[in-house]
């Protein structure tokens, strides 16, 4: 760093956007995550002393924007075309012949890219900032979607040369972060996604940002609009495209013959599983943008490119039965035992069936011919039954596999549930793999493969048992040496005192209570034994009427956690836990004589500063924040883009309105 502050923190803006371009770009990162977690706080902490310096190509304006009550639309100059579609060998030679022919028989070469299955999106440059995110639309008039654009791996808030551009790409998720999605979703009830172009497309479309950027999504640029003026051709246009530090495909090639673009679409048909995302095809565009010009365009196609679609990778085997399992919070869902079939190039023999209405919306049974398709899943889907086996058709369990409790199914959810939170063993490796992870109690080294260990051996039973480990009991298991055992049973230490409560109470796994909620509530109660008293003191519906009380508690998870807590399963470990003296509490950020004591703020708009930055702020000093406008609110902090409906309200219930300068002077004491 030299001598100069603000320069110091332009360079490290400048820094960690080069290293997020080579991590998402390049596929390339020269810098581990801990160094660049390092470099990451301390730009956020140079940001918070500093609100002024804040550039708006800083990598921390990917997160707190506020939600968008609607997304304003966008007409565009240039319309973005569908493309004309061919299915077989035939279709694209017709495509081949026709622009040889009115190319007075010169034959163009042809660019080659993957087709991926994703959600179109174009993206606005000026003087090098990205100042516009829009959605295809109806190829005219799309949608303004910059802020959760902003969120998407790839994106560049900045780019390398000061140029004015637009260009157009594919978001996408890949295929084995949609199958995580799923499979959180399976374990939490919740009806799955279907696929994950689907999944991206509706993530795009969220009006909150800070829930976009819970999505693992990427961007691959295909287009330049008006790109003749960067080169003289398609390939080299996206040439130019990774030299400003956006992400184009590295799959790309091009054809200057007939045989060589028939052997390219060949070759992809063995190759187009290999790749992290899914295909549905390869798109073929003449590569000289003055014969581009020459071919022109129908009303609806460009007639200089086209798409060809692989065939549907769908096949038929046997269904022999049905696997039942159980998830960390006690999700019940089949999954379907297969006579083991290739599709395309993997050999399959378990298939999704997500719930029991779904085993019965197929009318499943032992010996069905199924057609199962591999579209976007790890594990394939079963779409139909094509001939009826002998057996009756399957029926839902009524008691779990691996406890024997009875299975329940609550109100306005789709999956059975074992209720046996505590006691089940299918739940108590998930439970205490999901106490010890990263965002729960972040104890280090307590992976799936060490809580089998653990759980087989009969050291652990439940979460309560990691307390009790022991350097001695741990060397009794295969894998563990002295040092090792010892880093283990001192990550569990470290864990517990560096643990709050709200960080135990969403280690717990209560249906709905993660990091966010466990908050106001451990805020409002101060320990876990707090809570648990106020449980035993009092009726369910008193309970549920105290927790709604709580900012974003409403009576579902209000319920959810009162039954938690009666559970006599609960109960034995949480005594556990009380014996072993772990009951941390939640730090108490308000002060008795800080400056905003007694005031509570909604916070709302684009603010300088991240949101929740400023949320902690106000809590340091005293204040409490709340999610809307309502009489008991004292100021609403109103940065730019700020929606109506919260002026509207503030209006209403004579509240005032202040911007972040004026809050500013509240912090410290001057207005």
């Amino acid at each position: 760093m030299g001598g100069d502050p603000r320069q110091d923190y332009l360079a490290l803006v400048d820094t960690l956007s080069e290293h997020d371009r080579r991590y998402y770009v390049d596929a390339n990162p020269t810098i581990s995550d801990v160094e660049y977690d390092k470099l990451a706080k301390r730009l956020v902490q140079l940001e918070q002393e500093h609100p002024d310096w804040i550039v708006a190509w800083s990598p921390s304006r990917r997160v707190g924007h506020a939600p968008v009550s609607e997304f304003p639309k966008v007409t565009r100059p240039v319309a973005m075309l569908s493309l004309d579609n061919s299915y077989d060998e035939a279709d694209l030679k017709a495509f081949y012949d026709r622009c040889v022919k009115s190319l007075d028989g010169d034959v163009p070469v042809f660019a080659i890219e993957p087709k991926i299955d994703g959600f179109g999106i174009e993206l606005s440059y000026k003087a090098g900032l990205l100042t516009l995110g829009a959605t295809r639309g109806d190829g005219r008039i799309g949608e303004d979607v910059t802020a959760n654009v902003k969120m998407v791996k790839g994106v560049a808030l900045r780019l390398r040369e000061p140029v004015d551009i637009v260009v157009r790409g594919e978001i996408y998720m890949t295929k084995a972060e949609f199958e995580l999605i799923n499979k959180a979703r399976a374990e939490a009830g919740e009806e799955l996604f279907k696929n994950p172009r689907n999944t991206a497309a509706g993530s795009i479309k969220q009006q909150d940002p800070r829930e976009v950027a819970k999505r693992p999504m990427w961007t691959i640029l295909y287009e330049v609009v008006d790109g003749e003026r960067y080169a003289s051709g398609h390939l080299a246009s996206l040439t130019f495209l990774r030299k400003l530090g956006l992400p184009t495909s590295t799959h790309n090639t091009s054809a200057s013959s007939w045989d060589e673009l028939i052997a390219c679409v060949h070759s992809w048909q063995d190759r187009r599983d290999g790749l992290p995302y899914e295909l549905d095809g390869l798109v073929i565009k003449v590569d000289d943008f003055a014969q581009r010009t020459a071919l022109g365009t129908t009303a609806k196609f460009p007639r200089w490119a086209i798409a060809f679609k692989f065939p549907a990778r769908q096949v038929t085997t046997t269904l022999h039965d049905l696997e039942i399992n159980v998830g960390r919070t006690g999700t019940v869902t089949p999954v379907a035992l297969l006579e083991p079939v290739d599709v395309s190039g993997t050999t399959v023999a378990r298939a999704s069936v997500h719930n029991w209405d779904q085993v019965a919306r197929l009318g499943l049974r032992k010996g069905d011919r199924v057609l199962i398709q591999k579209a976007g899943e790890i594990i394939p889907e079963i779409l139909g039954v094509t001939e009826a086996g002998p057996g009756e058709p399957f029926a839902p369990p009524t008691e779990c596999p691996f406890c024997h409790s009875a299975l329940e199914r609550e109100e306005g959810r789709v999956a059975l549930l074992c209720p046996n939170r505590i006691g089940c063993p299918a739940q108590i490796l998930g439970a205490i793999e999901f106490f010890a992870s990263r965002h729960q109690l972040n104890i280090d080294g307590l992976g799936e493969k060490v809580v089998v260990q653990l759980v087989e051996a009969g050291l652990v039973k439940d979460v309560a048992d990691l307390f009790d480990l022991t350097v001695d009991q741990l060397l009794s298991l295969e894998r563990f040496g002295k040092i090792s055992a010892q880093n283990l049973v001192k990550a569990i230490a470290t864990a517990r005192e560096s643990a709050t409560f709200s960080r135990l109470l969403s280690a717990l796994g209560i249906s709905n209570v993660g990091t966010v909620l466990a908050k106001p509530i451990a805020r409002r109660y101060g320990t876990l034994s707090a809570l648990r008293a106020a449980i035993v003191a009092k009726s369910t519906e008193d309970v549920v009427t105290e927790l709604t009380e709580i900012e974003g508690i409403g009576e579902v998870v209000a319920r959810h956690i009162d039954r938690f807590l009666r559970d006599e399963h609960v109960i034995a470990v949480l005594d556990k836990l009380a014996t072993h003296g772990f009951d941390p509490a939640e730090p108490v950020v308000a002060t008795a004589d800080g400056p905003l004591v007694g005031k509570t703020f909604v916070v709302t708009g684009t603010l300088t500063a991240a949101r929740a930055d400023v949320q902690k702020r106000i809590e340091a000093a005293g204040g409490k924040v709340a999610g809307s406008v309502s009489k008991k609110t004292t100021y609403l902090v109103a940065g730019a883009d700020t929606g109506k409906t919260k002026l509207d309200a503030a209006q209403k219930f004579g509240v005032t309105v202040i911007d972040e300068t004026e809050l500013q002077k509240l912090l410290g004491g001057t207005a």
